[in-house]
């Protein structure tokens, strides 16, 4: 069985980058090679806090209209609303 996993290396341990088809608590040989360089470097950040975590406490922060999620073209780029209403 070979499998390739990207992985982050934080210092003690192995964190994969994505889900692993893998059976826990077993033992597994692994062969370690450096990822190629990318465009933009992925920093961890130094206290820990995930961009879940960020995403977690930001939200319900910002005010904003009620449709934002429905007519995020109309607020982004400027396009007319789909519902129609240009005074909503």
């Amino acid at each position: 069985m070979s499998k390739v996993a990207n992985v982050y290396y934080d210092g003690e341990v192995f964190r994969p980058e994505g889900p692993v088809d893998l059976e826990p608590n077993a033992r597994y040989v692994i062969s370690i090679e450096a990822a190629p360089a990318r465009a933009t470097q992925e920093v961890a950040p130094e206290n820990g806090e995930t961009a879940w975590d960020v995403l977690d406490r930001l939200t319900g922060s910002i005010e904003g209209p009620g449709d934002w999620a429905s007519e995020h073209d109309h607020y982004l780029y400027g396009t007319p609303k789909r519902s129609g209403d240009p005074k909503e």
